[in-house]
């Protein structure tokens, strides 16, 4: 690795655990081949037809009639508790996507994950002609698609949140759902999915481990369907659906996106596909007014160290000496995705990552000033909003003026399952760390 550290010197900081921002200095805002507009417009509609059905089964979407989507809400008291870690004056609005409180399942993941359940059960439905495109969806809830769905099997490797959405609406649709899970996952998580009637296997082994391990299994089953999270089109796409909900939702707050007026996004990442999806559909979108950056733990740098090397899945955190080991659970990967970071890595203008502790105290802050309760993954970008405009090449590169009249959205991905004595937990240790350190 010696050639890597004198190639990239950065990551000799990353060794020793600091967090460090990296940015991209060749930006490029070109698709990728194997995702078109038209793919997700696809995905787009084929959540609109599954609509009546979620509406049927999850009462809780009723407000939305069906659609999985959540709140985009201005945080400016939350903005004035992050001047306290800038070296300069902070401008801009501050929002945040509240990822955090998506319904059925209180996380990111329901967006891709529900979405490839919902296209597998479409496609066994319609080649086995109990279905049709044309019809009203809710039918899926009648107990002969159940009867239909239980003669397969679905399969996930998940530190947490992918495998709760997987499990909650595999099993609600009929399907026998097995979740392997990684020892970062929380144990209520695992309670919750069992409850659910979902198998839990657990691994003592990290994620890449429980992946692993899901795949094999499943190539033993003809039947069984695994979602691959490190290679999947459709839980891609799934995620890239929020970027055209993200858009309607700036218009309705009369917020524009142009040179002027710039937009920047950061998200939180694991091994890629959540921040990926969504991130590619903003560039579709917005192109190059729109600036994406992935947020990261210090042990578990994974697409930093994808990304910035060229090497994508070919380098892990282990290899450059770091465990992969955090409290953001569903941050906790080794090895990115080659398919996110070949598809994203470009179009991307930086990484950055953030110690534990930080993302403790962001969360309490977020609670205490806003009224908002994340879990610790789910802070991960809030750095994003001083350490952009602490550097001041970058700045001058946005343009001053546009910095003034920037859009900052912060991707809440996970929370609102939390049971509240450990959300409670948190909140105080961010708020004993807060105290501590004078923020």
């Amino acid at each position: 690795m010696v050639h890597l550290e004198k190639q990239f010197p950065i990551i000799i900081d990353m060794q020793k655990e600091k967090a460090v921002i990296w940015f991209n200095q060749c930006v490029s805002s070109q698709s990728a081949p194997q995702i078109s507009a038209e793919d997700i417009e696809g995905a787009r509609q084929r959540l609109e037809r599954f609509a009546p059905y979620i509406e049927k089964v999850f009462p809780e979407t009723a407000m939305n009639h069906g659609i999985i989507e959540s709140e985009l809400k201005e945080i400016p008291k939350m903005k004035v508790a992050l001047q306290k870690y800038s070296e300069k004056t902070l401008v801009g609005r501050l929002l945040i996507k509240c990822d955090s409180h998506l319904p059925i399942s209180g996380s990111i993941k329901a967006r891709g994950g529900i979405y490839e359940v919902l296209s597998i059960a479409e496609t066994i439905a319609i080649d086995k002609g109990e279905l049709s495109i044309e019809e009203d969806y809710s039918v899926l809830a009648d107990d002969k698609y159940k009867r239909l769905f239980s003669n397969y099997s679905i399969s996930v490797g998940s530190t947490g949140n992918l495998g709760l959405s997987i499990g909650i609406i595999s099993a609600k649709l009929g399907f026998n759902v097995t979740v392997h899970m990684s020892a970062e996952a929380r144990r209520w998580k695992k309670d919750l999915l069992r409850e659910k009637g979902v198998t839990v296997i657990e691994y003592e082994a990290d994620y890449e481990k429980a992946v692993a391990e899901g795949r094999k299994q499943a190539e033993q089953d003809p039947n069984c369907h695994f979602i691959d999270d490190e290679n999947s089109k459709a839980l891609f796409l799934g995620y890239a659906v929020a970027a055209k909900r993200v858009e309607h939702q700036l218009r309705q707050q009369n917020i524009s996106v142009d040179a002027q007026h710039p937009l920047f996004v950061y998200l939180p990442c694991g091994v890629g596909g959540g921040p990926g999806g969504v991130a590619y559909g903003l560039k579709q979108i917005y192109g190059d007014h729109v600036h994406c950056f992935f947020a990261e733990p210090v042990q578990a740098p994974c697409m930093l160290l994808g990304v910035m090397t060229g090497l994508h899945s070919n380098i892990c955190v282990q290899d450059i000496g770091l465990t992969g080991r955090t409290a953001a659970d569903g941050l906790a990967v080794g090895r990115a995705s080659q398919f996110v970071g070949t598809i994203i890595g470009h179009q991307l203008d930086g990484i950055f990552t953030v110690e534990d502790d930080r993302l403790f105290q962001f969360l309490s802050t977020l609670a205490s000033e806003e009224n908002i309760a994340i879990e610790p993954s789910a802070a991960a970008g809030f750095p994003g909003f001083f350490l952009t405009q602490n550097h001041s090449d970058y700045c001058t590169k946005i343009g001053q003026t546009a910095m003034s009249q920037s859009t900052h959205i912060v991707w809440a991905t996970g929370g609102s399952m939390v049971p509240s004595q450990e959300m409670q937990q948190y909140i105080e240790k961010g708020n004993a760390l807060n105290a501590s350190s004078g923020a």
